[in-house]
């Protein structure tokens, strides 16, 4: 085919760059679009009440016809956690392999036009065929059972994604990253290789889920009180390991779950989580055995997780309460933004008098590829270009320096933003502007109906609470019939603080008689009066600046 008729190729992130979570990539070849993965992430700090963030979709929206599908590479909530709200506005195909799908179904059954929805089971074998592009996977080891990359093979070249992966040697069961296939894609030719960046700062190799297999079943072999271990609920690798390690000591196991148990039935289902129907009995239970025989699993989101412990620490879970030399496994890392809540928990943990085991014994590793695997992975692709992704910008940093020790020359490199796209034509890459991009934030049923101005009124709110001023005259007699009645909340305590709010009863009302004297009032005018005198006051008295919201009735 004549190189200039090749079909112009654009890439950009709409979320998963310089953060870490709603990961979510577009590849734009001539008039078609494929978006991989479309995940959420937990909100940042000052987003109060936001329950979940997830990319920004407008351009998805604005060319919805174009979209091919998405292509999900695994089951983790910042790979698939949005697809809900994606597919209320961009009904295109989802191809994922068994357990991928599984949990995005069982994330989108609720949609009221979910049998409309087109889900498409992939393997690391499949090749599927779209104008002008070949889509095949590639097995990749990762905390979740069938996690893939995606290679995009295109006229100018392949767009490999690598999703989470690691090279784990000493890996038994599961799937290894395909070290074989990889290497003949990148035999082929590649273009462009997006790659996780997460473990970018971190040296050497990530350490062999065996290690973490031997380090569990020895904390459970020299341990004779109760055994508590926490970890996400999509970490079924983990899972699977405490199981093991339970089944090979003869304890019993108790799983402690909120919204979690679904996960864990898919996967059993599925026979991804082997768990014998013996091992496991309610908590209810627990009394009826010796404390050596008992092993209580407490599994879910990173927040829910936090506050299980936290009642069981406190001694307000409803089944089960951590007493003088429990053992506790903390069998996960904080993911950025979480680490003082962490800390927090295992705080009250020891409190409670338990023997915490967190962060210095392999009981828990990255399912993520650090340095020597990712130069691996790079060798093996050979990419002409390179996007770091998934990660802060600190991290893309480091996987570009990472990058650079392999060959590969700074100008191949792309740091990008979210929004930002990299435009190829016939094989040379340069920067092509930007699309929209950002936080769609979501609270409770609300998606995208909170910005900044709600999330500002809720930073005061938390900030320096709300004043509430309630007054009733009558406009015909030009009095004041009732108030002014100030409600606090969140600003001081109202015991303690008659005077300063009788003192600012008597501005309003002295305000007010300076106002509803005149022929006219001005609503606005006075409610305005208000807010800026008791403001002043406040601040003179307090050094706080409440919301105060002035409602005037008239009779």
């Amino acid at each position: 085919m004549d190189a200039t008729k090749k079909e112009k190729i654009k890439l950009f992130s709409l979320g998963g760059v310089g953060e870490v979570g709603k990961n979510m990539y577009v590849l734009e070849v001539g008039e078609h679009i494929y978006v991989v993965d479309c995940g959420v992430m937990i909100p940042e700090d000052g987003m109060f009440g936001i329950d979940m963030v997830m990319p920004d979709i407008t351009y998805l929206e604005d060319n919805v016809d174009k979209v091919r599908g998405i292509f999900l590479t695994h089951g983790h909530e910042d790979h698939i956690g949005a697809l809900p709200f994606v597919l209320r506005k961009v009904q295109a195909p989802v191809y994922g392999t068994k357990l991928t799908l599984e949990l995005a179904k069982d994330l989108t059954q609720k949609e009221s036009n979910y049998n409309e929805f087109k889900f498409v089971e992939v393997t690391s074998n499949t090749v599927l065929s779209f104008p002008n592009v070949t889509v095949q996977f590639f097995s990749a080891n990762h905390s979740i059972p069938d996690s893939v990359g995606i290679s995009f093979k295109t006229e100018q070249g392949a767009i490999v994604y690598t999703g989470d992966f690691k090279f784990d040697q000493s890996l038994t069961g599961g799937n290894n990253t395909d070290i074989g296939k990889i290497a003949n894609i990148g035999n082929e030719g590649v273009l462009c290789l997006l790659s996780d960046s997460l473990n970018a700062e971190k040296p050497g190799n990530t350490i062999s889920e065996s290690v973490v297999q031997r380090e569990i079943s020895d904390v459970f072999y020299h341990t004779t009180t109760r055994i508590f271990v926490s970890c996400l609920a999509t970490n079924i690798q983990r899972i699977q390991q405490v199981v093991n390690a339970a089944e090979e000591t003869g304890r019993k196991l108790v799983i402690i779950s909120s919204n979690s148990n679904k996960i864990l039935e898919i996967a059993k289902k599925l026979n991804y989580l082997q768990i014998p129907d013996d091992l496991v009995i309610p908590a209810s239970e627990i009394s009826k055995y010796d404390d050596n025989k008992i092993v209580v699993l407490t599994v879910g989101t990173h927040a829910q997780m936090l506050v299980s412990l936290t009642k069981m620490a406190k001694g307000t879970h409803k089944y089960v309460q951590i007493k003088e030399d429990d053992t506790v496994l903390i069998a996960t890392s904080p993911i950025p933004g979480m680490e003082l809540n962490v800390s927090k928990v295992i705080d009250k943990l020891f409190r409670a008098g338990a023997n915490v085991i967190y962060g210095q014994r392999k009981i828990h590793v990255s399912g993520h590829a650090s340095q020597e695997e990712l130069k691996l992975m790079i060798n093996l692709v050979k990419p002409k270009y390179l996007l770091p992704i998934q990660g802060e910008y600190k991290m893309q940093m480091a996987l570009a320096k990472v990058a650079e020790s392999t060959g590969l020359t700074a100008d191949s490199i792309f740091l990008t933003e979210k929004g930002d796209v990299i435009e190829f034509i016939n094989g040379e890459a340069k920067h092509g502007g930007k699309v929209p991009a950002g936080n769609t934030l979501i609270d409770g049923l609300g998606v995208g109906d909170i910005g900044n101005i709600v999330l500002r009124d809720r930073r005061l709110l938390s900030q320096d609470g709300i004043l509430i001023v309630v007054v009733t005259i009558s406009k015909e007699k030009k009095l004041i019939v009732s108030g002014p009645e100030i409600i606090s909340r969140g600003f001081v305590y109202v015991r303690e603080s008659e005077k300063l709010l009788e003192d600012a009863s008597e501005l309003v009302k002295k305000i007010m008689d300076e106002n509803i004297k005149g022929k006219v009032i001005e609503w606005s005018t006075l409610k305005l009066s208000i807010r800026e005198s008791l403001n002043q006051y406040f601040f003179e008295k307090t050094r706080r600046r409440p919301m105060i919201l002035p409602i005037i009735m008239e009779v």
